[in-house]
């Protein structure tokens, strides 16, 4: 039944009421309440029940409307799920540093993502907004991707092809909707729940968490002293011993080390891929932040299907982009992609239009040599201030592009502790243990030098130094210096 402007209007009122009155207050009658607005027994009736539908106020015949007690918020009891769900898969603490929200006044060094003045924000909003416009709002793309998108990527790795290397093509890409997604298809369709899945320690904290999700045991892989990667024999017992089919790694500057692998040192790991039948997933995610170096993905050098290579635009075009890809060959693309059409069927045409837009532009190659500029900078201003204020050998080294900074804290410090410190003097940091696949083996955080304001480097890495030398970070023994 459609209510009269009338009743409503009296029931705006009496809200106004009631709002004022205790629990078990009598309202007036209804014929004080015709009275008062000149309105029938019946619209007054009208608002009156608009107000018990609300449950602000309960009729009781013979007595009056009275205002409605507050009534307790019911317990809900969800402990049955405890052993309807099972052992908990993977811990999702691990987007608890990266992706907390800044509050005001913030140093905020924790993110993994670049400020808005390092991305190409106008190119963005115009793409986006020609896309909307056009039949990518409508029509449903390929499962695998826009073809041109597809090219796109695939044209990327082969300008990276050396002699005798083995350049893909655009049926070889498969588009995801972003990095993360893209390792966790991999992970499901490459493994089975319950096998390994061998990875350099420390790695990017999504991917760890995206193959316990998968059910897969992660097996770590500790980085050689030198930086230079692993060290093969050490690869080659760990896929002996595990008999894993899957090595995760970041070959161009990792996250969070900021290394990368020497040439020789890639073609030695990709020996034992290769040796032991297994496939290297190479994740690319530094692509458009390398500074240093000539960027050659183990894709463009893989001719038989070893490399399943992936690759982000997120960090570089816009966070609002989810648009990733995929490179595999054989059997192998085959099930990621359907792991990838079961999961989501395919993606956004309107991003996957945008996204090519912005790349293929004339105007892509001079933004990347401006924000390489602001990238090394802002990387030199904060290396600089972390090997001036902080103690000797914080700085484990300089990287040769990416976005963060890899710090090892003193002997006895307390990672966590660290963190939290510094957070209450409001800096906010990544602590060391979410990059790890099992114990830490010193005391480690993560710093970002791509956020806002980097005029403040130094207040934040002052701030840091207090912590350190106020003893507010010290842990206990051995505890205190895994972090």
């Amino acid at each position: 039944m459609v209510q009269s402007s009338s009743a409503t209007r009296i029931a705006a009122e009496l809200r106004q009421l009631v709002a004022g009155l205790r629990a078990g207050a009598r309202l007036p009658s209804t014929r004080e309440i015709v009275t008062r607005f000149g309105a029938s027994p019946v619209t007054v009736q009208q608002a009156v029940r608009m107000l018990v539908r609300e449950g602000l106020v309960e009729s009781r015949p013979g007595a009056g409307t009275f205002v409605r007690h507050a009534q307790p918020a019911p317990r809900a009891d969800y402990g049955w799920q405890t052993a309807a769900l099972g052992p908990v898969r993977s811990d999702a603490g691990f987007v608890g540093s990266t992706l907390q929200t800044v509050g005001p006044d913030v140093m905020a060094l924790h993110s993994g993502y670049p400020v808005d003045d390092l991305l190409p924000v106008r190119a963005v909003q115009a793409a986006l907004a020609r896309a909307a416009r056009s039949r990518s709002a409508i029509d449903r793309p390929p499962a695998s991707g826009l073809p041109e998108l597809c090219a796109w990527f695939a044209g990327e790795v082969a300008e990276a092809t050396r002699s005798g290397g083995a350049a893909p093509t655009a049926s070889d890409v498969l588009v995801m909707p972003g990095g993360q997604s893209a390792l966790s298809s991999i992970f499901r369709a490459l493994a089975r729940p319950g096998e390994a899945i061998v990875m350099e320690s420390p790695s990017y904290c999504g991917a760890i968490a995206a193959a316990r999700q998968a059910g897969l045991t992660v097996v770590p892989v500790p980085r050689d002293p030198s930086g230079d990667g692993v060290d093969p024999l050490v690869l080659t017992e760990a896929f002996e011993r595990s008999r894993a089919r899957l090595f995760y790694a970041m070959p161009q500057v990792a996250n969070p080390t900021g290394e990368s692998w020497s040439a020789s040192r890639a073609e030695e790991l990709l020996d034992v891929v290769r040796s032991n039948g297994a496939f290297l997933v190479e994740d690319d995610w530094a692509h458009d932040f390398v500074l240093e170096t000539p960027v050659r993905p183990l894709s463009a050098q893989d001719a038989s299907g070893h490399v399943v290579y992936v690759r982000s635009l997120t960090k570089s075009v816009s966070p609002a982009v989810r648009i990733a890809a995929v490179i595999a060959r054989g059997p192998a693309r085959t099930r990621i992609q359907t792991d990838r059409v079961v999961d989501g069927l395919y993606v956004s045409g309107v991003l996957q239009t945008a996204a090519l837009e912005v790349v293929s532009a004339p105007g892509w190659s001079a933004h990347l040599r401006r924000m390489h500029e602001q990238l090394r900078a802002r990387r030199d201003a904060l290396a600089g201030l972390v090997t001036e204020l902080l103690p000797a050998e914080t700085l484990t080294s300089v990287p040769r592009g990416g976005l963060n900074l890899w710090l090892r804290l003193p002997s006895g410090v307390d990672s966590d502790a660290f963190v939290a410190a510094c957070a209450r003097e409001r800096v906010l940091i990544s602590p060391g243990r979410e990059w790890f696949p099992a114990e830490p083996p010193g005391a480690f955080v993560r710093v970002n030098y791509s956020g806002p304001d980097p005029a403040r480097f130094e207040e934040a890495v002052r701030v840091m130094a207090d912590v350190l030398a106020g003893g507010g970070a010290a842990g206990a023994g051995a505890a205190g210096a895994a972090g």
